[in-house]
């Protein structure tokens, strides 16, 4: 029969008598960790995007330099969001959990940031047909257009992340899980 330290072990469950507070200071990234991780990360989707259009013959599009900041500045505001969600999910586990939240969290917070930015922008570009703003109409047409967008930049805007976007995404989502000092204390 194993003992009650064994078994905690096993599990890897946190210690119940460190405070709460303390766990989570120690999901929060460094600031050197969230700068260069954001710009690498925002340059990784910029250039993803950039490959995906080169190798479609697209590269020569009008709106290729809009198409660019709209991916980099996706994965520069998703990087320190993800990596802050992936560690408080993946908190004293082993690395194979580790490596699923931070690659479900990078996905998600990278598409999901890109087509909030994505909406913005449409949502801009098409307001000047919609009714005044705080009316019930314009409720609805805000509304709709923003969910229009992001529908819009799912068909049509995730394909940009590949293939360069999964590659990198997978050799992040390793060197983070392996690496990841903060997850083992």
């Amino acid at each position: 029969m194993e003992g009650k330290a064994d078994v905690r072990a096993k599990v890897l469950i946190a210690d119940p008598g460190r405070p709460k507070r303390l766990r989570l200071a120690h999901t929060v990234p460094s600031l050197r960790e969230t700068i260069l991780g954001a710009l690498c990360w925002g340059i990784a989707m910029a250039l993803s995007a950039w490959l995906a259009l080169w190798c479609r013959e697209n590269a020569a599009t009008f709106h290729l330099g809009s198409i660019l900041i709209l991916y980099a500045s996706g994965g520069l505001i998703a990087w320190p969001l993800s990596l802050f969600a992936a560690r408080c999910l993946s908190k004293n586990r082993p690395v194979e959990t580790r490596f699923a939240a931070f690659f479900l969290c990078l996905v998600a917070g990278t598409i999901g940031t890109t087509a909030f930015l994505f909406a913005l922008d449409y949502r801009t570009f098409y307001a000047q047909w919609h009714a005044m703003t705080g009316t019930r109409t314009w409720l609805f047409q805000f509304a709709f257009t923003s969910l229009g967008a992001f529908y819009q930049f799912l068909v049509l805007g995730v394909r940009l992340y590949l293939p360069l976007g999964a590659v990198a995404l997978v050799a992040t989502c390793l060197l983070l899980a392996r690496s990841d000092a903060r997850q083992r204390r």
